[in-house]
């Protein structure tokens, strides 16, 4: 009888232990009132519309600028970018980027190292260098530029020592290097179409995908002290087990998913849980982010990844909480980039609270 009475005390207090438990698992009601970081948007007009929608939503922000021709000026997106931090900086953080412009000649390097400084003293928590590095840029003598290249040597151990992480947008969607029909995508046929100076299919004597990701492998693996953000899921979006081997391979690596949701999508459409254990697996190396875009509205801007539109704070809205649906939920939603319907990865909230918001602090918060 004793035993009896044992056993039947333990199941009470285990059923009593179940009950009272939390819930392993978000729901969309919870999208509101999670903490959560966008480690990737790029707020290029002071608007004070997307504070509000971040605030309303739950959202901490970290607006990227970045040395791309369609954006405005550096010297403008700093700007911004500073006056976006001065009007609530618990909300809004800062990444800066430097230009390309006298690579290779004397004094670049000290040039580089002084602005990177000045924008870090005036609240820069990371830096960014964008995909003109291997796709566009050339140095002095009209050669193209790797992010290989030793001549970043100075610059990059300057990071380090200052533990400033380095957000690095290498190549582009594998996509970029298939015809447009073979494309697995429509976001990625829609943006390359309207930039056929960045769609490689049309221009073969340029590097191929695999030169580029061969550049920065070597790149990571020469700087293993560098906190490294491989922008867009590091350009392996297009399978997670690449991914994985990539992260495996570089430890001081981690990777946001900035418009590369559809990529995931498109995969788990084929096997959920083969990107569900992926992320289970590796939750302390990814970062939550979107690419959210505010530009200055612009009627002859070509298409963007994601798209620009006329109402910016819906759009985000829209963004976040369609990606919360897929990431922390078991719901279903169309999803028009893949023609199809895609499952929610129903991920842990352990998990969960790491890519939305504790690995970002972590990796962020480096410098400061």
């Amino acid at each position: 009888m004793r035993i009896w009475g044992a056993l039947l005390l333990c199941g009470a207090s285990a059923m009593l232990a179940s009950a009272t438990a939390p819930d392993p698992r978000y729901g969309e009601g919870d999208f509101d009132k999670v903490a959560k970081f966008d480690a990737h948007v790029h707020a290029n007009v002071e608007d004070p519309r997307f504070l509000e929608v971040a605030r309303r939503d739950g959202f901490h922000l970290l607006a990227i600028n970045v040395d791309y021709p369609d954006f405005p000026p550096l010297p403008l997106q700093a700007r911004v970018a500073q006056a976006m931090r001065a009007a609530d900086p618990q909300r809004l953080q800062f990444a800066t980027t430097f230009s390309m412009q006298g690579f290779g000649t004397p004094g670049w390097t000290e040039r580089t190292i002084r602005a990177i400084d000045d924008a870090v003293a005036k609240g820069a928590v990371a830096v960014k260098v964008w995909k003109n590095i291997g796709m566009v840029a050339e140095d002095a003598q009209g050669k193209r530029v790797f992010i290989d290249d030793p001549r970043f040597d100075g610059v990059i151990a300057h990071l380090e020592q200052r533990r400033i992480p380095l957000i690095v947008h290498q190549g582009e969607p594998k996509n970029c290097w298939l015809p447009l029909d073979q494309m697995t995508t429509e976001n990625d046929r829609a943006y390359f179409k309207a930039h056929p100076e960045y769609y490689m299919y049309l221009h073969p004597e340029e590097p191929s995908y695999e030169a580029l990701m061969a550049a920065r492998d070597r790149f990571v693996a020469r700087h293993p002290k560098l906190a490294f953000d491989g922008a867009h899921m590091a350009s392996l979006e297009w399978s997670v087990d690449e991914l994985a081997a990539f992260l495996d391979r570089y430890p001081n690596a981690m990777v946001d998913l900035a418009a590369r949701m559809s990529n995931l999508q498109a995969q788990s459409v084929g096997d959920r849980d083969r990107v569900r254990n992926f992320f289970v697996k590796y939750q302390d190396r990814v970062l939550y982010g979107t690419d959210l875009t505010d530009s200055p509205p612009d009627p002859a801007a070509r298409a963007q990844n994601p798209p620009a539109t006329d109402d910016f704070a819906r759009e985000a809205d829209r963004v976040w909480r369609n990606d919360w649906r897929y990431l922390a939920t078991p719901l279903g939603q169309r999803v028009d980039a893949i023609k199809a319907d895609a499952a929610g990865l129903d991920l842990p909230r352990a998990v969960i609270d790491k890519i939305y918001w504790k690995n970002a602090q972590r990796f962020f918060g480096r410098g400061r």
